[in-house]
């Protein structure tokens, strides 16, 4: 799409809208499709100013594939005119031109590749330093939204040290703590171990690492809206180790690490059986859960709301949300995504940004929905 110019100008919005960053994923996932797909949604696209960090190859793909009116201004990555798309009112595209792609989505043997994973990886970084920026500079946002990832792309591209986005912004972002939350209509989650090999979780978990989930999960709730957040704390082993028949990790990590949290006020209960314990949250007793590895968490998140799930990273100092699935190599570039998940991530972030913003929280409290959003380990067809 060619860039503005004098006989087109872009138009400026007067409106104190957030700004949010949207990264494209991996080109060759179903990023893009979901990218254009959600933002295709006018009135999504006036509640914030949003810019896409990625291609303009893959979104014009999935844009008439969809059969969808481009509705985005494009700036070269790092070009002057970029700052100006950055005050327009709607989408802005930066592109990052340098890049060149081997074949489009569907046009190629699905799967990850080292292109990819590079060209996704600048993506992420880019949202972050923007994020980053002084908050009177015209290119800093308020939070960031991203599209899926290959985590074996990344590896091929030389991005071992990250085994995702968390890790990722939390070292660039220099977080001293952070924790990932599943946010869903009915069910809030957060881990206390997220991408770590199951075998490795008995060495990594610790007093501290289950007491931070605890205390993020009670903050990520007070920044909800939820006044008095009731945290529910999962076991890791079978009937929460049965007193120490099962296994002592509740007894030795998490029971000292509840106890700090309730010496700080933090309502916080466990640790309670992990088979029963999502039931009672359904039926209201607990605003969030905490998890004590990844799949005890996801599994139950992603029965119950397979299409209504938001990832949020937590304790980060800027806002960071994503579409609960993965990039789906195998509908990309045949336009089977669908976008429900990334339209949620991005009202979401929406939400989140105003809110900081204000420094204002929502009166509501209990575990009340803040947008809808969709979960998969792939992507839903339509």
């Amino acid at each position: 799409m060619p860039g503005p110019s004098r006989a087109n100008p872009i138009p400026q919005e007067s409106r104190p809208l957030p700004r949010i960053a949207v990264t494209m994923g991996d080109p060759y996932g179903v990023g893009p499709e979901v990218v254009v797909k959600a933002l295709s949604d006018p009135g999504l696209r006036q509640s914030a100013r949003f810019v896409v960090l990625g291609l303009s190859e893959p979104m014009h793909y999935a844009a008439d594939l969809a059969e969808i009116e481009p509705f985005w201004w494009r700036a070269p990555i790092g070009s002057p005119v970029a700052s100006t798309a950055m005050a327009a009112r709607g989408v802005a595209l930066f592109d990052f031109d340098d890049v060149r792609l081997i074949g489009a989505p569907g046009g190629r043997e699905p799967g990850p590749t080292r292109d990819g994973g590079a060209a996704s990886f600048r993506f992420v970084e880019t949202a972050i330093e923007m994020a980053l920026r002084p908050g009177d500079d015209p290119l800093r946002v308020d939070g960031v939204v991203t599209a899926p990832i290959s985590k074996r792309a990344w590896s091929l591209a030389g991005k071992k040290t990250y085994p995702g986005h968390t890790e990722l912004f939390a070292q660039r972002t220099r977080a001293s703590r952070s924790a990932m939350m599943f946010q869903t209509p009915r069910l809030r989650v957060v881990l206390a171990t997220a991408h770590i090999p199951l075998m490795d979780i008995r060495n990594a978990l610790t007093i501290g690492k289950v007491f931070d989930a605890i205390d993020l999960a009670h903050e990520a709730c007070l920044d909800l809206g939820v006044e008095r957040p009731r945290v529910g704390v999962c076991g890791l082993n079978p009937h929460a180790g049965e007193g120490g028949i099962l296994g002592d990790e509740e007894q030795r990590l998490i029971e000292p690490a509840m106890e700090l949290a309730v010496a700080q006020g933090i309502d916080a209960t466990g640790p309670h059986p992990a088979d029963t314990i999502f039931n009672r949250a359904l039926d209201g007793a607990f605003d969030v859960v905490v998890a004590m590895y990844h799949d005890q968490g996801l599994i139950p998140v992603k029965l119950l709301d397979w299409k209504d799930a938001v990832n949020v990273t937590i304790g980060l100092p800027t806002v960071r949300t994503s579409p609960d699935h993965g990039t789906a190599f195998d509908i990309a570039g045949k336009d089977r995504a669908d976008p429900s998940s990334m339209a949620a991530a991005l009202r979401l972030a929406v939400s989140m940004a105003m809110r900081q913003r204000s420094g204002a929280a929502c009166a509501s409290s209990g575990a009340s929905p803040i947008a809808p959003a969709s979960t998969s380990s792939e992507v839903v067809a339509r």
